[in-house]
């Protein structure tokens, strides 16, 4: 029990204390490691005391002993012990003394402790068959949890050893008030009950803490008062109740304390009453004042019994892991982002460090939910790099909702911070631009067949207005894949520009207003249509590319041809007095000697388009697009 082998490596200790006693000095201490801090409460005294009961063990040392014997939730849990430079330390796990944090409790917080302090007593002497014999304020400390917890067993013993002589030596050491004036004339008539003095000392402790106490939220407080004055410090001890039955008492049936219970006792329920007390549990918490659920049942309700538990997966996690907002007076969710923030936040970022497949699913189920409460620091520092072990586990479904959180991280940390490593801008905004562009090369899906080429002739005037309606409203040519990061968006839209410029004032019922001379022009003079007509389109195809290739058209592209040659048929009689006037073709005159076969042959070859290398004439290939 306590050597130099014991001595936890990287500890802290402040200096200070944080309180003094006869034996001993109280300190903050932490252990620091590359991972995370943890903070303990260190006790040092003297290895050497004064006194015959002191003799084998100082009252620090017999202390630790005893803490580390008698486990249990509402007593205070033991670390470590050493010894080192004629010290004795004792670390425990973070605690203050109850007379620095009793001002700051309220009703409902005190009726809890007393009630974890009870379940500590009941435990020693009903399941260990010892007594305490020093119940006071000074040996009862809180957590960080706000949980009530036992300790100063420098004085506890068994029953076997309690004697009038034992209690002789240790009654000048104890609280003089917690002793009771009969004890010794107990011990003489060799009574079965051993308990009589914690009893005893247990009413004085409640009649010291709430006997300021005249209006209260909780019930029964003031009958509870008189049975502690009347029943627990009964001259008679026969009369005073056992623990257990003051555990029975009306004052400790209240729903606030019944659920604390429950929570403490989890893992003594069957299923069947955990799925009934998670069903009710929310609308129950709801009833009380938040700051006291979440400075007393947070830590109980974040516990790993109660995170696995399926009833409250489903009834109690998304009203406990969803905070509210502040200005929200009404709510079904039970905490708002202020109480969140101040006492559910640091244990989620402990539990983040925990690695269990179902616990952590459970917490990146709800992180967007939550995450905002946060602060950027911690997201970073904390959360983070426990996320990136996630990613790299084998299973699949946690790997999936790692990178699910991840990207909810994002818009706060930065794609830098989260991801990490060299990155370039790799894409571009493909967005479409709010130019309005027309492209000449889709008038070929929009006008009539190859056989319009064979009827040219037949074509009415109310037709070609209303192809030329169809040219107008033609929709705009898409952009080519890969085109929206390439400089070919510049080279077409001056083109496009100058085509507007040229087409979009004129007016169609205008041209219509000479269609007679139109009709005249297109059936006397096809022949002269059809030889000047490949410049006409060729000259458009320019506009849109500056690089093009060797095309041969074919005769879908002659009959976009003739209807394009009609526009400028058209245009011609607009602008009739600012032109020079074209003569009309000479007639060609057949010669009856040449046979069928031969004219059509010849007519074929005024139909047909030398192939040159003029780059007017070529159309787009695959090199272009880059």
């Amino acid at each position: 029990m306590g050597n130099e082998q014991s001595y936890i490596p990287g500890i802290e200790i402040v200096q200070k204390a944080i309180e003094v006693s006869d034996y001993w000095s109280q300190h903050s201490a932490a252990i620091i490691n590359p991972e995370n801090i943890t903070n303990l409460t260190v006790f040092i005294g003297e290895l050497f005391v004064n006194g015959s009961l002191w003799v084998s063990q100082t009252p620090l040392e017999k202390n630790g002993k005893n803490i580390m014997i008698y486990r249990h939730p509402s007593i205070v849990k033991y670390i470590s012990s050493w010894q080192k430079n004629s010290k004795f330390y004792l670390a425990v796990e973070e605690i203050c003394p109850l007379s620095q944090e009793l001002p700051k409790l309220n009703d409902l917080q005190i009726s809890i402790g007393l009630y974890s302090i009870l379940k500590a007593l009941n435990f020693l002497h009903t399941n260990a068959s010892v007594s305490h014999n020093n119940i006071c304020t000074a040996s009862i400390y809180v957590s960080k949890d706000g949980n009530w917890k036992l300790a100063g067993m420098e004085y506890l013993c068994k029953y076997n050893d309690l004697n009038c002589d034992y209690l002789t030596k240790t009654k000048s050491s104890r609280y003089s008030k917690s002793v009771d004036p009969n004890e010794d004339k107990f011990l003489q008539n060799k009574l079965n009950r051993k308990d009589f003095i914690d009893v005893y000392a247990f009413g004085v402790l409640v009649c010291e803490i709430l006997k300021s106490k005249t209006d209260s939220d909780v019930p029964l407080l003031l009958p509870f008062l008189d049975f502690c004055k009347s029943d627990l410090q009964n001259p008679d001890i026969s009369k005073r109740p056992t623990f257990k039955t003051i555990l029975e008492h009306d004052f400790f049936n209240h729903d606030f304390i019944i659920i604390h219970s429950f929570l403490l006792e989890l893992p003594l329920k069957n299923d069947t009453e955990k799925m009934h007390f998670f069903q009710n549990l929310t609308e129950k918490l709801l009833q009380f004042d938040e700051e006291v659920v979440a400075s007393q049942l947070s830590g109980l309700l974040l516990s790993r019994l109660v995170l696995l538990n399926k009833s409250a997966q489903n009834s109690l996690l998304p009203s406990l892991l969803t905070p509210h907002d502040d200005e929200e007076e009404i709510s079904t969710l039970i905490f708002s982002e202020k109480g969140f923030k101040k006492y559910v936040c640091p244990k989620l970022l402990d539990i983040f460090k925990v690695r269990d497949v179902e616990i952590r699913l459970l917490l990146l189920n709800y992180f967007p939910k939550y995450m905002h409460t946060f602060t950027k620091d911690e997201l970073q520092s904390k959360i983070l790099p426990e996320l990136l072990v996630g990613i790299k586990d084998t299973n699949d479904h946690l790997v999936s909702m790692t990178l699910k959180t991840l990207a909810n991280l994002v818009p706060i940390l930065g794609s830098t911070i989260v991801v990490g490593g060299k990155r370039a801008k790799l894409f571009n905004d493909g967005r479409p631009t709010n130019t309005v562009r027309r492209s000449t090369r889709s008038i070929r899906t929009s006008i009539a067949s190859s056989r319009a080429v064979q009827e040219t002739d037949q074509i009415s005037i109310n037709s070609l207005a209303t192809e030329l309606n169809n040219i107008n409203d033609l929709p705009e040519r898409p952009r080519p894949d890969g085109e929206e990061g390439e400089t070919s968006t510049e080279e077409v839209e001056p083109s496009v520009d100058e085509d507007v410029d040229n087409w979009e004032d004129w007016d169609i019922n205008e041209s219509l207003q000479n269609n007679n001379t139109v009709h005249e022009t297109i059936l006397n003079e096809e022949m002269s249509i059809l030889d000047t007509e490949p410049s006409v389109i060729l000259d458009s195809e320019v506009n849109v590319t500056n690089k093009s290739k060797l095309k041969i058209p074919d005769i879908l592209e002659l009959d976009i041809k003739n209807q394009m040659a009609a526009e400028e048929e058209g245009d011609f009689n607009f602008f009739q007095d600012m032109e020079p006037v074209i003569q009309k073709s000479n007639k060609f005159i057949i010669d009856d000697s040449k046979n069928e076969v031969s004219l059509e042959t010849e007519l074929c070859n005024k139909l047909a388009v030398n192939a040159t290398d003029d780059e007017n004439h070529t159309g787009w290939e695959e090199e272009d697009w880059d």
